[in-house]
């Protein structure tokens, strides 16, 4: 059974298309127009083991408000459409990634209930470029819009490019583990609900 899924959204602000394959091995097409909003987004296919095709074009003449967040709301909604009705799948994910100083945890529900905890302070506001307020707008539209529960937590860290990598690996790793398939399930949903 195939898990991949292609969607798109055009406003007014942006025009946004991501493929993913859920089962691929971390092959990335990345065309954001925010060089490190790509950077991060290749460490979630490569940590994650998923095919991710990302393009997008959006108003960066005024910021990249709206191409971040509609990046987020897309990619939540073809993770969505991939994972189906959740049959089978461990549900839950975690992980730790340490890069030099740096040390986050990212925990992650599919649990058909959007919800986002996040707790990284950044030491500085701007990444060469890039705005780090973006990152929780980047999440919480995804969590919007994939259903799923994310705790984001930067334990430590006081290089911002570490503390935002640390971020996006260990958000890779437990979406690997949480959508991969659990051969003892029988195919079950896991839920005492019987659905998610």
């Amino acid at each position: 059974m195939a898990r991949s899924a292609s969607k798109s959204r055009k406003t007014k602000e942006t025009d946004i298309t991501v493929s993913i394959d859920l089962d691929g091995n971390g092959q990335v097409e990345l065309a954001t127009g925010l060089p490190f909003l790509d950077h991060m987004l290749e460490q979630v296919a490569r940590h994650g083991f998923v095919d991710l095709s990302v393009r997008a074009e959006g108003d960066l003449e005024i910021d990249a408000h709206h191409t971040v967040e509609d990046i987020g709301i897309v990619l939540g909604q073809a993770i969505g459409e991939a994972l189906g009705d959740k049959a089978g799948i461990l549900r839950y994910g975690h992980a730790y990634v340490p890069l030099d100083e740096a040390l986050s945890r990212v925990v992650i529900d599919f649990s058909g209930r959007p919800g986002l905890e996040y707790h990284v302070a950044f030491p500085r506001a701007r990444i060469g470029e890039f705005d780090v307020d973006l990152f929780r707008e980047f999440f919480q539209a995804f969590c919007n819009h994939a259903g799923a529960t994310l705790h984001v937590d930067n334990l430590r860290g006081a290089n911002a490019h570490h503390v935002a990598e640390t971020v996006f690996k260990a958000f890779g790793r437990a979406l690997r583990m949480a959508v991969t398939l659990d051969a003892r399930g029988g195919g079950a949903i896991p839920s005492t609900k019987g659905s998610l």
